[in-house]
């Protein structure tokens, strides 16, 4: 028999899945690099928090590990847009 806890945790994982493929979506349009570059770290990192967490309401004991997976997570695609934003910024300025 399977638990509430079980269904929302699959239903997490499912839509952290759902998240994954939405931003890899956005890599095929028309859109600047950098565009496709914020829909698919925003997407990503959504994803992979919900993946997370839906791990968390499977591996309860595992709460100290996958809470710094997702503080990791949350922090590492954070400055990785900063620093993409940087030198996109810094390359065009050059230009002109």
């Amino acid at each position: 028999m399977t638990t509430l806890a079980n269904i929302f945790s699959y239903i997490c994982i499912f839509g952290g899945l759902v998240f994954w493929f939405w931003g890899t979506a956005a890599l095929l349009t028309r859109r600047s690099v950098l565009f496709k570059l914020h829909s698919l770290s925003i997407s990503d990192t959504l994803g992979s928090i919900a993946i997370v967490f839906g791990l968390i309401l499977l591996r309860p004991k595992e709460l100290p590990l996958l809470i710094l997976a997702i503080i990791s997570l949350a922090l590492w695609n954070t400055m990785l847009c900063y620093v993409l934003a940087y030198c996109s910024s810094s390359t065009t300025r050059s230009k002109k």
